[in-house]
């Protein structure tokens, strides 16, 4: 089944909350074209008429993180502006929180920890919902950013060491929130070095030969659940494993390099176009 609505996927600017840290979101002035971006593809109605839900269940400091996305979207003009709290899984059976899905414009899931976000909401009526909307409304967009970004596919990568070579035990897979199929998102990809890992994670997943690295400021768009559309200032770095050659991932110790041969990237920029079945790009 085709989907309708869109993805809007972010390539992140704020940290997990580590300690010491504290997160942050570029304001309008400064982050104008994702704010857009994201109004354009919702609706023909202006920006106070458009429904934004924000689920921050991904985040070490929800609270925090949702107060700053709130006043950010409100700056921008977007008065609807709901939290979602997802504390716990039976808070994704609500039936509630399920209305105020199914009379959104954008649910926007926000950074932190994907496989924390993917353990409350991941197989529930509440994500359901959203597969429905989004399978089902031309004017309904998931977005995230950072750890809400990579949560989306059906596969996702859960852990990932960055190291000067690549070691089985760096890279760890578990299943996403399944909105599109045969593609790996990473974040941050470019100033965190995350190449490699990306690399490795579309070799060794033949169900997903696609591999996404999103830059800073940077976004994808997915229509059709196949064609994909950057934005922003950054690049992204498409890594396309279909033709891998020689490779040792399978005879590969604990202890042992991985390498491999015959992998295709593309970087795309602002305006460019890749078109996940056909395997092709456009200028």
């Amino acid at each position: 089944m085709i989907p309708k609505g869109k993805l809007l996927i972010i390539g992140g600017h704020e940290d997990k909350g580590l300690e010491g840290e504290r997160p942050e979101i570029l304001n309008k002035e400064t982050h104008a074209s994702n704010f857009e971006l994201l109004g354009s593809l919702m609706t023909t109605e202006t920006r106070a008429h458009q429904v934004i839900e924000i689920i921050a269940a991904a985040s070490s400091i929800p609270a925090e993180m949702e107060e700053m996305y709130m006043a950010a979207y409100k700056n921008a003009g977007y008065v609807k502006v709901g939290i979602l709290r997802i504390d716990k899984p039976e808070d994704a059976h609500d039936t509630e929180r399920i209305k105020r899905v199914q009379y959104a414009h954008c649910v926007f899931f926000t950074g932190g920890d994907q496989k924390k976000l993917v353990s409350l909401i991941g197989g529930s009526p509440l994500m359901e919902a959203i597969h429905r909307k989004y399978f089902n409304d031309p004017h309904f967009v998931v977005a995230g950013t950072s750890a809400g970004a990579m949560s989306m596919p059906a596969h996702m990568l859960s852990r990932g060491v960055i190291e000067e070579a690549i070691f089985k035990s760096d890279i760890e897979m578990s299943a996403g929130l399944g909105l599109i199929e045969g593609v790996i998102v990473d974040t941050h990809f470019i100033k965190r070095g995350r190449f490699g890992r990306l690399a490795f994670a579309v070799a060794s997943t033949p169900e997903a030969r696609i591999g996404m690295g999103l830059g800073e400021d940077t976004a994808m768009v997915i229509s059709n659940g196949n064609e994909l559309e950057c934005h922003g200032s950054g690049t992204v770095v498409v890594i396309d494993s279909t033709d891998l050659a020689d490779t040792n991932i399978e005879a590969a110790d604990a202890y042992t390099p991985i390498a491999m041969t015959n992998l295709k990237v593309h970087l795309l920029t602002e305006g460019r176009k890749y078109f996940l079945k056909e395997r092709k790009w456009e200028m």
